[in-house]
Order: C-alpha cells, then sequence, then structure tokens
C-alpha cells in the first residue's frame, strides 16, 4: 500500500467515524462492530421491550403505551391506543404482533395498526412468546399464564404467590416460564422460579443453585437453555439440554435482565448501569457498557445485527463492521 492510498484510508475511516458521532451518538466498539444510539429524542419513557421479523421490522414497548418502530432506515413512534405500561412484545411476522403490559393489556397488530385483546387477566403481565400465532403465551403478576389458541385468550393464575418476567420455548411442548414464588408459611424467601410446559401441563421447578429468583429464559435451536437469575448479584445459568441435567453458571456483579442469542454460541445479556455482555460458546465477556441506563431487553435479526433497549427511551443498535481489516489498517499505519 502506498503513501496516498494509507492516507485515503484514514481519510474514509475519519469522515465515517464523525458521521457515526454526529448522528447516532458515541459508539462502542465491541468484537467485530459497533454499539451506537438510534432514535435519539423520540421518547424519554422507558423501553421495556423490543423485538423484530427481520432487521427492517424491529418493534419497541415501554411505558405509557409507547411503541416504536424501526424499518431499516429509522425510528418512529406508533399510536398504541393505551397508555398503559406495555412490558414485552413478540410477533411470528410483521402482521401478527403481540405487546402485553399492565393490568392485563393484550395489544395486537396486524400490519396497519394495533388494537385491543380481551385477556381476561387483571394483574399485570411480563413477557409474551409463541410458537406460532395460534399459539402465544403470555405470563405475569399473581401467577397469570394465559394462552392464544389464535381465536381467544384463556388461562389463569397457576399460583397466586407467583411473579412470571420470562417466558420462551422450543415448541408449543416446550415451554419455560421464569420467575418467583413465595412459600405459603414463610414471606423472607422465595421458593419456586420454573415453571415447565409440556404441551399439557404446568409443572414447577427450580435449579439449585438460583436462590429462587429468575428473571428471562432464551434457548437456541440445540439443547442449551440460559436463565438469567439472582445469586449474590446477577448469575447466568446454562443448562445443556433442560433444567436438572448437566448446568454450569456463572456470576457477576452485573444485574442482567434480559437475553437473546443466535445461537448457543452467540448471546447477549444485558441489565443495569448499560451493561452488555457476550457469550461466545465457552466464556462471558463485556462487550459495552452504557453507564446510568438501564437496559430491559435485547433482540436481533442476527449476531452482527442485534437492538437492546432501555430507561429514557434509549435504543441501542449492534452492527458488524463490513471491512475487517480497514479498522487495523489504520491502527497500525
Amino acid at each position: 500500500m502506498n503513501q496516498e492510498e494509507k492516507e485515503l484510508r484514514h481519510f474514509l475511516w475519519l469522515f465515517t467515524l464523525t458521521v457515526v458521532l454526529l448522528f447516532f451518538g458515541k459508539p462502542s466498539l465491541a468484537a467485530d462492530g459497533w454499539w451506537y444510539q438510534q432514535g435519539k429524542f423520540l421518547t424519554e419513557n422507558t423501553l421495556n421491550g423490543v423485538w423484530g421479523s427481520s432487521k427492517n421490522d424491529v418493534f419497541a414497548v415501554g411505558k405509557g403505551g409507547t411503541i416504536l418502530h424501526y424499518n431499516g432506515n429509522a425510528w418512529s413512534s406508533m399510536a398504541s391506543g393505551t397508555n398503559y405500561g406495555l412490558n414485552a412484545v413478540w410477533g411470528s411476522s410483521g402482521s401478527d404482533v403481540f405487546a402485553v403490559g399492565e393490568s392485563g393489556t393484550i395489544l395486537h397488530y396486524n400490519g396497519s395498526a394495533w388494537s385491543p385483546m380481551t385477556s381476561g387477566a387483571l394483574s399485570g403481565l411480563k413477557a409474551v412468546w409463541g410458537s406460532s400465532g395460534n399459539d402465544v403465551f403470555a405470563v405475569g403478576e399473581t401467577g397469570t399464564v394465559l394462552h392464544y389458541n389464535g381465536n381467544a385468550w384463556s388461562g389463569g393464575g397457576v399460583s397466586s404467590r407467583s411473579d412470571y418476567y420470562g417466558v420462551w420455548g422450543r415448541s408449543g411442548g416446550e415451554v419455560y416460564a421464569v420467575g418467583y414464588s413465595w412459600h405459603e408459611n414463610d414471606s423472607l424467601f422465595p421458593e419456586r422460579c420454573l415453571w415447565h410446559y409440556n404441551g399439557i401441563i404446568w409443572s414447577s421447578g427450580c435449579p439449585s443453585q438460583a436462590g429462587g429468583f429468575l428473571y428471562a429464559v432464551w434457548g437456541s435451536s440445540g439443547n442449551d437453555l440460559f436463565f438469567l437469575g439472582d445469586k449474590n448479584g446477577s448469575t447466568i445459568f446454562l443448562y445443556n439440554g433442560s433444567p436438572g441435567s448437566s448446568g454450569s453458571y456463572t456470576t457477576t456483579s452485573e444485574w442482567l435482565r434480559a437475553i437473546w442469542g443466535s445461537s448457543g454460541t452467540d448471546v447477549f445479556a444485558v441489565g443495569a448501569n448499560g451493561a452488555i455482555l457476550h457469550y461466545d460458546g465457552s466464556a462471558w465477556s463485556y462487550m459495552a457498557r452504557v453507564n446510568y441506563y438501564e437496559l430491559n431487553a435485547v433482540w436481533g435479526s442476527s449476531g452482527s445485527d442485534v437492538f437492546a433497549v432501555g430507561a429514557y427511551g434509549m435504543i441501542l443498535h449492534y452492527s458488524v463492521i463490513s471491512d475487517r481489516l480497514f479498522l487495523p489498517l489504520i491502527l497500525n499505519n
């Protein structure tokens, strides 16, 4: 490479960095890509959930009925028709999306507009997931577990002393709901924190290391199953198969609240103080941190296109650098 080519690459790098700083906020270099802020000034409401049908069709939901949409170029606000806080969002496609929240609120998006659904629940709903648009689960406070069959929601409280904060499954016959329960004779220590649905009935259990608290669950298409829980800070549990089988756990001082991955060797976890951790199949490591901003949810269309949302309307987007040789060449020359 001659001197003119080096200077040209240097100029292009500085120009690109300037554009990113001006339009997207201060980025944080992590692994092969950047975490940078999007959707600035759209809302100051806390965002609690994020999901998309593709990298060009992403939804974020939050406090005060806030719903935002990303079309691949920019974020915009959507009319939700409610002032109730929304805690989670999931869909089977971009025209079949469910959002759940306070006081049993469930909204449905048909590709054109959001409309309310009758849930039959009064308690707050914390999470939603489905194997298809005709097989959707929503879980929440006071043991509320609801199911949607494509026509109506049904269900009720599994245990009035339980609160569930996460739900995920590999299929309609393998679904996990996580949270915590209080023993009827002991209001100081939690008891059960995990329920499993086999397609017929729900059964309870709790990983022995959990200490009674679980906040999120996600699994790969293989046998890996990840849980986030509390044990002197936060604990990440990894099970090969299902709870009760061989597993391991990692402790961290970070207060983690959400987890998602593109595979069992490419997993992201986010939480308080803007902490973003990554698992490569062998170990967890820090990717980035946005101080003073609690991150509540994470989702990606792939391991190179990931979104995290949180307090004060914070939206972070992770994008992989297309030319991996570009940055080392600048730094070394």
